[in-house]
């Protein structure tokens, strides 16, 4: 093994689009120390231990627990300068790792009460993109996202401004937080807005709850994309059918197993997925907790599940084709994954 991994192609210098990827769990840890202090907030010794935190979230107390530790992290944003370091750094992390198109997910509604309000929250968090696209080469978009712990309402009102704000860098419309609480159906206007105004739907399922939950996000919500989707291989039945409708699911292997989904990097479905034709991208999730990045998903597959180079290529592709990038994007970075494969 040790041979094989030596001659192996560096997925460092894979091109790669980063489909998921949450806004405040993208922070460098050394820059969430940073400005903890800028600002006196006390960390716990999980968030500044110089380690990722032990996390189990499979039941609520768990769960609990690690959106308390990101909503600390998150208070640790407060102004202007702060959001666009996060999205500058994180971008720069992602173009180390061989991404070249990123969609970072947010829930504006988190920042507002700091940045003047829903749409001030929006307009810095776009500039913070554009800028650092500029600054980095890396092609950014931003997918939307409402808190299925919130009210419907108020995922109706995230969806208008995704929309509005389609022609500024806003490609799709998700919904995150745990999927054992309510009901997708509950949610479904607001996505028919989002679909209506030209975005993705991209909402989370099978992650902390089973197939069921993949299932509702494609019937009830019409999902191009499933945040996770992992679950969805506990049903034969949906696997083909996601396989069919060539809906990706964005999987993040790392933050499946320290989130305690799945024991182990090996008992991850991939392998099924992948045989039945379901489209993959890796995705790294909230690094910030996880301690991992994209690249580290990509060797994960390789040492735990056995995926070549010529596997790990096509995953890459499928990434691509997941996204909404631009088409001339695409062939480049296809052609890209090629080049890598061949050299």
């Amino acid at each position: 093994m040790r041979q094989y991994l030596e001659m192996a192609r560096d997925v460092h210098l894979l091109p790669k689009a980063h489909l998921h990827l949450h806004f405040t769990g993208s922070m460098r840890p050394a820059t969430l120390l940073e400005l903890a202090d800028k600002y006196g907030v006390h960390l716990p010794e999980a968030l500044s231990g110089g380690e990722p935190p032990k996390l189990r979230a499979t039941d609520e107390r768990g769960w609990f627990r690690f959106q308390r530790l990101y909503d600390i992290a998150r208070s640790c944003l407060r102004d202007a300068d702060d959001i666009r370091r996060l999205v500058r750094e994180a971008a720069q992390e992602d173009v180390r790792d061989g991404a070249q198109w990123l969609e970072i997910q947010v829930d504006p509604t988190s920042y507002a009460p700091r940045l003047g309000g829903l749409i001030p929250a929006m307009e810095v968090i776009l500039d913070a993109v554009e800028s650092a696209s500029a600054d980095t080469g890396l092609g950014i978009r931003v997918l939307v996202a409402a808190n299925r712990m919130k009210h419907p309402l108020e995922a109706r009102t995230l969806a208008r401004l995704a929309v509005r704000y389609a022609d500024r860098g806003v490609v799709g419309f998700g919904l995150s937080n745990d999927e054992r609480r309510g009901f997708a159906r509950d949610f479904d206007r607001a996505f028919a807005i989002a679909r209506e105004g030209g975005l993705l739907a991209a909402p989370h399922g099978g992650e902390l709850s089973g197939s069921g939950s993949v299932r509702d996000c494609l019937d009830d919500l019409g999902a191009a994309r499933v945040g996770h989707g992992v679950r969805a291989a506990e049903d034969p039945r949906l696997v083909a059918k996601l396989a069919e409708r060539e809906v990706t699911c964005e999987v993040c292997p790392s933050s499946n197993v320290a989130l305690g989904v799945y024991e182990k990097p090996e008992d991850v479905p991939l392998r099924t997925l992948y045989d039945a034709g379901v489209p993959m991208a890796l995705g790294a999730d909230d690094p910030l907790l996880f301690g991992s990045r994209l690249a580290a998903q990509y060797e994960l597959v390789r040492e735990h599940h056995g995926f070549t180079d010529a596997e790990l290529a096509e995953l890459a592709r499928q990434s691509v084709r997941g996204s909404a990038a631009p088409e001339e994007v695409r062939q480049r970075m296809l052609a890209g994954i090629d080049d890598w494969l061949a050299g």
